[in-house]
């Protein structure tokens, strides 16, 4: 090639060089919303959007915000997410999916939230309506459930302490199911509302005042910093979430936590292909796990009975 010929080749192909890039088709952008840092989350997320063939920066672009245990942050993280003209949002529990809704009523929300009807998050199970779908966690009909595990593991129990997030609209649904479980069983229940872990060492304090048998956490709260306090004061803990005893809690009984990642991808996999999130079912768990912290029984000079940890799903050792 001579070389005004290779010039004026180099020179075309640099003019339409700008136009080539401006043709690469823009990624699906995901905005990702949660209360508080929770890596095993973060990771078990992308895994299963990864089975579906969404991998970061190939297909998907992520945009993850956390509050890291400071609610009052919510509203203003997912108003910078709206900003950022994400075509979705995954809201991880009610404060996040509260705080999704109020930024926006067009992008379509995809939310992992203990009761969406009961919260007034989505008209039915069956047919949202609106901009939000998701995966419903029923934590509230686990109130009795978990009672009856602290019954098993401290035949003796008399009263339970209840740490509730003042910032979360589904702890007072919350709280009635656990006062309901008590009522069933004679248990007296102890209920403390908290603005964050702020409040965490006066209201366990009190439980400990109060001989209080065992502490349930609700799961919105900041839970490594519950834990490490009722630990300092002796108190057993439980929690309807897998995280709770993976931070070191003694007992979680919750909704299987990989069905939960699968289904909000699922969700997410629809509507990126075209589904309405108002006419998308919200989804339900079909499959709970009971995890025992062995290593915080020890620490706790507690004895494990043997039939609960031949039913445990996983146990920590």
């Amino acid at each position: 090639m001579k070389r005004r010929e290779f010039i004026a080749a180099l020179s075309g192909a640099l003019a339409a060089w700008p136009l080539a890039v401006r043709a690469q088709p823009r990624l699906p952008t995901i905005g990702v919303l949660i209360p508080a840092n929770a890596e095993p989350f973060w990771t078990k997320l992308q895994d299963s959007l990864r089975a579906l063939g969404y991998v970061e920066g190939k297909t998907i672009r992520f945009e993850f915000r956390t509050a890291d245990g400071k609610p009052e942050l919510l509203n203003g993280l997912a108003d910078e997410l709206v900003r950022l003209n994400v075509d979705l949002l995954i809201a991880w529990q009610t404060p996040a999916a509260f705080a999704a809704r109020k930024a926006t009523t067009v992008i379509p929300i995809v939310a992992s939230v203990a009761d969406p009807v009961g919260a007034g998050l989505v008209a039915s199970l069956a047919r949202p309506g609106g901009n939000i779908t998701g995966l419903s966690g029923t934590i509230a009909e686990l109130g009795g459930k978990i009672l009856e595990l602290i019954r098993e593991m401290m035949p003796s129990a008399q009263r339970v302490g209840v740490l509730v997030n003042a910032a979360d609209p589904f702890s007072k649904t919350f709280i009635e199911q656990i006062e309901r479980g008590g009522r069933t069983l004679a248990i007296a229940i102890q209920p403390a509302v908290v603005d964050g872990a702020d409040g965490f060492e006066a209201a366990i304090a009190a439980m400990a005042k109060e001989r209080a048998d065992a502490l349930i956490v609700q799961p919105s709260l900041p839970l490594k910093a519950a834990v490490d306090l009722a630990l300092k004061y002796k108190l057993p803990t439980i929690s309807p979430s897998r995280f709770f005893t993976n931070a070191g809690g003694l007992i979680s009984y919750s909704a299987d936590q990989n069905e939960i990642y699968r289904s909000v991808a699922q969700q997410v996999d629809r509507i990126l292909k075209g589904a309405k999130a108002s006419e998308l079912p919200v989804l339900q768990p079909t499959r709970y796990e009971l995890i025992v912290n062995l290593k915080t029984a020890k620490a706790l000079g507690m004895t494990v009975p043997p039939a609960l940890l031949a039913r445990a799903d996983e146990v920590i050792e």
